[in-house]
């Protein structure tokens, strides 16, 4: 592999981003349309409801779907844009090939997949099967998560498969098996109206979810008190009743002052602890010295904010507690997640109505997706990839002798780390876009030049396929028949509306060509995505996340079913351990300790400010697809640096004016945001942007050592003025940026 075969801004020209709006009048057909198709949106993990209109095999609009439960007809921004990924003019119609000196030309379909298969078998034959791996993601669904997870495994018969999950769910993955043995969010967000106490940490819900603030909202207006924990003063912040802003990286040091303040006056559900949980002692002893005054003077918050907080999440009746990667994204995310849980186990405040625990999964499919396929140590059924009996099962179920079933593989960064020790030669992926998402992506783009070759399925040509020898033209999530689970562990059905453009095809036929081509044509004979589910249902029964009950015609006429859902009679759970029956080995909640610990990297002379990062209302992950629609870029056309008056003043920085932030891996130049919204002692830069705009050129590959999520929520940094006023014209083009 080399470097880009022409220069970015001619590939940028041929491909993109560029912006793509709908007509003034709208699109031919928008009030007349063949066809309204109900589905749901393909951002983030609530998939809200959504009415697809089709006109001539096109998307030509949008109408909102009252009638579906959870958002009952709301979207946001993104969600009502999201349809101009359809008709947009960077879409790929074609398989396209790297040529040097001239960028990509089209290649026909029989020579892209000869050029693929023959490179997968020469390296593997050269190198050995884990030398080819695949990264993949999880705004497929969830056949097609299934179906990479066997396609990796049984076709490309390597271990070395993960997926950008690894960047989201882990943590809270690995947290709630310790805790709970089952890893899905314990009730339906409908019960989150009825909550007395409701705690958001580490979710910017008002701009990442916006969905789901209205059922805060509900909450709210029947007197519901509100705690938002988070080092900045979001949307959702300035309506609290208490905000702690909490400096990044001390998560735990404030979870753990809380449990002790609990403890200490008896804010306990003693018959819960005492009969349905274990290791309560251990944990109430790592915390046994976290006082309020310590807690202050490490997290940074007033020690009464804290008292009052603990209080509040004590004496209440019914409680309610969320968080997402704000809390999982550092190198102790599980301890951070279990911190969480500790909190509700001690008051007793789950397994029965408007009480509970949720993960927000921040990927379209973030919750089915890690369930059923393209986890690196994870089978079907969020079954053991390590487990004698898991192993035996699933390889019954796809037909393989278990000895022929690979391993644990890598997780995704350390793939990564692989290509640089030469380990791994080879890459496909699918719905991922590395060079954004993962941290310190100047080591991630020198690893992509290592790579002998490399082939990218996706409907643009993202940043990270670029890079590519063969890029594969797939499909959008509304030109597949499917399913999908949102963030409540409900699996709902995403219908395909219009079949891919020109030559582009779906990601499914893709897989099953290529798997062909391998020469295991029979281990994947599916003639449509129902054919695939109805294997996943096998493949997932008996194992914690049962989807057996589950069926097509299920789904559609409940408008979702909540797993586990054993057998087709089983009605779904909509909330867990009611019967107070956990899936632990002892069938108790554990308590686990989860005593403070320094980030990864701590400020120093050198590096005096924290750096952290997040998302924006208008964007969504590494903005492969939003970047590339008009109003969602206007609305945020670039990222900037986000900075308290106090320290600006410090450090004698204008509003907008160019910042270059240095961190130990790289640098950047942000305008400045100067915003009274934030701690005084650390910095945000939102991250969906590449190149030189890139917040991932600045965050460390630190993990954490049982989830392997990296540590993007903190890290040390130096903020140096560049005396210039950034221009509107260049913020209007950071799309655009290299």
């Amino acid at each position: 592999m080399a470097k880009l075969p022409v220069s970015i801004e001619e590939i940028i020209e041929a491909f993109g981003p560029h912006k793509n709006y709908a007509p003034v009048d709208g699109y031919e057909g928008r009030d007349e349309p063949d066809e309204v198709v109900k589905t749901h949106c393909c951002f983030c993990g609530m998939q809200c409801g959504i009415q697809l209109m089709v006109k001539e095999n096109k998307v030509v609009g949008f109408e909102p779907w009252m009638e579906f439960p959870f958002n009952e007809g709301r979207l946001c921004p993104k969600g009502v844009q999201r349809y101009l990924q359809n008709n947009h003019p960077d879409r790929l119609l074609h398989p396209i090939q790297r040529v040097e000196g001239k960028g990509f030309e089209k290649v026909s379909w029989d020579d892209a997949m000869d050029k693929t298969v023959s490179e997968i078998k020469r390296i593997q034959e050269k190198y050995g099967k884990h030398a080819f791996s695949m990264l993949s993601g999880v705004s497929l669904t969830n056949e097609k998560s299934y179906l990479v997870g066997k396609f990796a495994r049984v076709a490309l018969k390597t271990r070395n498969l993960d997926y950008n999950g690894r960047l989201c769910m882990v943590s809270a993955g690995a947290g709630n098996k310790k805790a709970f043995g089952l890893d899905r969010a314990s009730n339906n967000y409908s019960d989150l109206e009825y909550a007395e106490v409701i705690i958001v940490t580490g979710a910017n819900i008002s701009e990442t979810f916006p969905t789901l603030t209205h059922w805060i909202w509900k909450a709210r207006d029947r007197g519901a008190k509100l705690i938002v924990i988070d080092p900045r003063m979001i949307p959702l912040a300035r309506t609290a009743d208490i905000h702690l802003d909490v400096k990044p990286g001390t998560d735990s040091a404030l979870y753990g002052a809380m449990l002790k303040y609990l403890v200490d006056h008896d804010m306990l559900d003693h018959d819960f602890i005492d009969n349905y949980t274990s290791g309560f002692q251990e944990t109430i002893d790592a915390v046994k010295d976290y006082t309020l005054e310590w807690a202050e003077e490490v997290t940074g918050i007033d020690k009464e904010k804290i008292k009052a907080a603990a209080e509040l999440w004590g004496k209440a009746k019914t409680s309610f507690l969320l968080h997402a990667r704000g809390i999982e994204h550092h190198s102790k995310g599980v301890d951070n997640v279990l911190g969480c849980i500790n909190l509700v186990l001690a008051t007793g405040r789950i397994g029965r109505p408007y009480c509970g625990y949720g993960t927000i999964t921040g990927q379209g499919n973030g919750q089915g997706g890690r369930e059923h396929g393209h986890k690196c140590d994870q089978l079907p059924g969020n079954r053991d990839i390590e487990n004698p009996e898991h192993r035996k099962y699933i390889s019954e179920v796809w037909g393989i002798d278990e000895k022929d079933l690979p391993g644990k593989g890598l997780t995704a960064y350390e793939i990564i780390e692989a290509i640089h020790r030469d380990e791994i030669k080879g890459l496909i992926s699918i719905c991922f876009n590395p060079l954004v998402s993962l941290p310190n992506n100047n080591y991630v783009r020198s690893a992509l030049e290592k790579l002998e070759f490399y082939v990218c399925i996706d409907f643009f040509l993202n940043e990270t396929a670029r890079h590519a020898d063969i890029v594969l033209a797939g499909s959008l999530q509304e030109e597949e028949e499917g399913t999908t689970t949102s963030a409540e562990g409900r699996v709902i059905r995403i219908r395909q509306a219009v079949t891919p453009p020109g030559e582009a095809r779906t990601d499914t036929s893709i897989l099953l060509e290529i798997a062909e081509r391998l020469g295991e044509k029979d281990k994947f004979t599916y003639n449509n995505s129902e054919e695939i589910f109805n294997e996943l249902r096998v493949a997932s029964k008996g194992g914690t996340a049962d989807y057996f009950g589950i069926t097509y015609k299920k789904v559609e006429d409940n408008m979702g079913i909540f797993w586990p859902c054993p057998t087709e009679d089983h009605p779904g759970t909509p909330r867990l351990w009611e019967d107070k029956k956990f899936k632990t080995p002892d069938g108790k909640a554990h308590f686990n300790p989860a005593p403070y610990k320094l980030p990864g990297e701590i400020t120093d002379e050198e590096y005096p400010i924290t750096l952290t990062t997040g998302r924006v209302v208008s964007q969504y992950l590494s903005g492969t697809q939003t970047r590339r629609i008009g109003k969602l870029v206007d609305q945020f056309p670039e990222p900037m640096v986000e900075i308290h008056p106090e320290m600006a003043l410090k450090y004698n920085i204008k509003q907008h004016e160019l910042i270059r932030v240095v961190t130990r891996r790289g640098e950047g130049i942000f305008p400045a945001n100067i915003v009274e919204t934030i701690r005084k002692d650390t910095v945000f830069i939102p991250y969906h942007w590449p190149g030189h705009k890139s917040a991932n050129q600045l965050t460390p590959g630190t993990l954490d050592p049982i989830s392997k999520i990296p540590e993007f929520k903190v890290c040390a940094c130096q903020l140096f003025p560049q005396g210039t006023i950034a221009s509107p014209s260049k913020e209007s083009e950071a799309y655009a940026s290299v």
